[in-house]
């Protein structure tokens, strides 16, 4: 590193800093304020979860890198599956991903 560029690595930290954790940090003090039952935190949990599964769905119809080589059939059959099994399993994600990526990871070897 030289001399004169040690202050570029300052600025990308700071930067970092300042678009993530002071947001963080913010959201904590006011989220201690909210009424886990008002409407303005259950349209927050609308729109997180609407994100969610937006990203979600974009990954599945339009996947990238491996997951690119599959067949839409399988991906949107392991879906399904996983979400079945989230159902069934008293809504548990861990069970939703188990089954999702095992499945896929079946169709993979198998196709």
């Amino acid at each position: 590193m030289s001399e004169n560029g040690w202050w570029v690595y300052v600025v990308i930290i700071v930067a970092g800093w300042l678009a993530t954790d002071v947001w963080r940090y913010l959201g904590v003090i006011i989220g201690n304020r909210l009424d886990e039952d008002s409407e303005a935190l259950q349209w927050v949990r609308a729109v997180a979860t609407a994100l969610v599964m937006a990203v979600t769905s974009k990954l599945v119809v339009f996947p990238t890198g491996t997951l690119a080589d599959t067949p839409l059939w399988l991906r949107l059959g392991a879906l399904g599956a996983g979400f079945l099994a989230f159902l069934l399993s008293g809504q548990r994600v861990i069970v939703c991903v188990v089954v999702s990526i095992s499945l896929l990871i079946i169709g993979l070897l198998t196709l």
